[in-house]
């Protein structure tokens, strides 16, 4: 068919080309560790971003980190790769490359619409955050607190806008910061590692929290998948992004590597660590190792701790400017006819108001959300994409019905704990298996549309020329 059947925002794609493409080490990894080294989600690593005593450490530090690997695998194999490879095959962006799975009418909105709309919704929760932490060099006024979250959000928004290179070049050395800050604490807190006593912890969490009972190991790799992946999902979908920045398949799996499974093993872990070896050397509970108390208390002294706090705050900039990236895509590709400096404003425009009416500070509702969002997302493009033989199938007419009920039973699961339905352990993952396995059944029984022709763009890059001094450069 001719193209004069494809919206705009598919017709006018055009794929990036080789000679724009650099290596792993200057864009994926760099920009991926700096999401996981954001202090709100380390922080949050020993609780599993729940209540329940004892968090992911109630089965002892081994079973705590063997959930974290495990939970940090998942997001690399299921939720990042063949995103990141369908990206470096086609040179496309994820809402051109959606529209396989959910048609080039449905992918308007799904994935590409939704993930921006979803991204500036992270926007906030980053602007909230460092917000907190940095009032208190102003006063620590609740004034003081909003204009810092909508300078923020301004700023990084037009870092996003600019596109992966400067995201990537802000993101090469601040995530040193809290990983130099999560040594030191670790330092801190080893000797204590030895002293530790898992039940002493679940039973100073039942008196904490007042719930009774840690988890059970099952508990604890559940809590731990769903805490990880929730907060991974969305990211994972936009390794299609990444990918069209890759030059081969080496390039997409060293990203996801070392981005993603080891970035997360590293400050989560550490993360964990800190927690039980304070406990064994203080027996004090404490289940967040960014909180400005803790740290001035390891530290002897309170002026550290709020030292260390200002310095995450800084060093949470790189997670905006990703989230306001993936946004800009969104918008820039859905949108191709509106100035992107209107449609990212706009967004930017809400995020401030989740921002500074303190919405976004429920980061563990909003882990939930986009678990429930992205998982059946993912678990979709991963079959829709072994189905086509392991390459992008192209545009599909229409609204492509297996992609869409695959994802509306799955976001149905994955949503289901956090507004009561059912108590579905590791959610996120559950939804993805539901979005893949629902695909297939439905693409098999024929509710795929006819792929459509894409005369105008260039074909795919099944593999991209190895590297040479000028391409070199040209990534940079």
């Amino acid at each position: 068919m001719s193209n004069g059947m494809l919206p705009d925002y598919v017709s006018m794609a055009k794929p990036n080309p080789p000679a724009n493409r650099a290596p792993w080490y200057k864009n994926t990894a760099p920009t991926y560790a700096g999401i996981f080294l954001w202090f709100v989600f380390w922080s949050q690593a020993p609780s599993g971003g729940g209540s329940e005593p004892g968090g992911v450490l109630g089965q002892g530090i081994g079973v705590a980190l063997l959930g974290l690997v495990v939970a940090a695998l998942l997001c690399h194999f299921l939720f990042y790769l063949v995103p990141g490879l369908l990206g470096m095959k086609t040179g496309l962006p994820l809402y051109v490359v959606g529209t396989s799975t959910y048609g080039t009418q449905g992918g308007f909105l799904m994935p590409g619409f939704m993930m921006g709309v979803l991204q500036f919704g992270w926007l906030g929760v980053n602007s909230y955050f460092a917000s907190m932490a940095l009032a208190p060099l102003f006063g620590g006024s609740a004034a003081a607190a909003k204009i810092i979250a909508v300078i923020w959000a301004i700023v990084a928004a037009f870092v996003g806008l600019k596109g992966i290179q400067y995201v990537a070049k802000v993101a090469t050395f601040l995530p040193l910061i809290p990983l130099a800050i999560l040594a030191i604490l670790l330092a801190k807190t080893l000797g204590g590692i030895g002293d530790f006593n898992v039940d002493a912890l679940v039973t100073a969490g039942t008196v904490e929290g007042g719930a009774i009972g840690g988890l059970s190991f099952f508990g604890v790799m559940a809590l731990s998948i769903t805490f990880v992946v929730g907060f991974f999902a969305t990211a994972g979908a936009a390794g299609v992004d990444f990918g069209m920045n890759n030059k081969d398949e080496k390039d997409v799996q060293m990203g996801g590597l070392i981005g993603i499974a080891l970035a997360t093993i590293v400050s989560a872990g550490a993360a964990i660590l800190i927690a039980a070896g304070a406990f064994g050397a203080t027996g004090k509970y404490a289940m967040n190792p960014a909180d400005a108390g803790f740290m001035g208390e390891l530290l002897g002294s309170d002026g550290a701790g709020k030292t260390m706090m200002l310095l995450l705050a800084v060093a949470a900039f790189p997670p905006a400017c990703f989230s306001s990236f993936i946004a800009a895509n969104s918008f820039k590709t859905t949108l191709p006819k509106v100035n992107p400096f209107i449609s990212v404003g706009v967004g930017t425009a809400v995020s401030i108001i989740l921002a500074v009416t303190g919405w976004a500070g429920r980061a563990g509702a909003v882990f939930t959300v986009i678990g429930a969002s992205f998982g059946p997302i993912c678990g979709a493009m991963m079959v829709d994409y072994l189905l086509a033989g392991k390459k992008w199938a192209g545009p599909r007419a229409g609204w492509n019905l297996a992609g869409w009920i695959s994802w509306v039973v799955g976001f149905i699961v994955g949503i289901a704990p956090l507004v009561g339905i059912a108590n579905i352990p590791a959610a996120p993952l559950v939804a993805f298996i539901i979005g893949a396995v629902l695909y297939f059944i439905l693409a098999k029984a024929g509710l795929e549309p006819k792929v459509l022709e894409m005369t105008a763009i260039a074909a795919p890059v099944e593999s991209a020329p190895q590297e040479t001094p000028a391409e070199d450069a040209a990534g940079d």
